[in-house]
């Protein structure tokens, strides 16, 4: 209760202080800002740390498609059901598709079913 009276507090103080400094200060405030972003070294600087944070996303990026697909093949192998399958789940070299909509055959000729029919 104690911070939240303190909050409160501040917050008050805060909002009448910005109040009498009105938009004068405002514009003041945004000109500096503006000054700041315009300055060549601040530029450079941003457009460092814009490249080494590309770097470190595509760096996490692979990183963690490696540990994906190691953790993939370590659950396919204590699986038991798995330990044959590949991704599509389907066993090794097993590829049977589905017809497409509305074309009544499947891809292995006539019928749809293992039976033929």
């Amino acid at each position: 209760m104690r911070y939240r009276v303190t909050f409160l507090a501040g917050f008050a103080v805060g909002f009448v202080v910005g109040a009498r400094a009105g938009r004068e200060r405002y514009e003041q405030l945004m000109k500096a800002a503006r000054r700041t972003a315009d300055n060549p070294a601040v530029q450079q600087a941003a457009a460092a740390v814009q490249a080494k944070a590309a770097g470190l996303a595509n760096t996490a990026t692979h990183k963690v498609a490696g540990q994906l697909q190691d953790g993939m093949t370590s659950a396919r192998n204590k699986v038991p059901g798995l330990r044959n399958r590949e991704s599509n789940g389907h066993a090794e070299g097993d590829h049977h598709y589905a017809a497409a909509p509305g074309t009544g055959n499947s891809a292995h000729g006539a019928g749809s079913r293992p039976d033929g029919t």
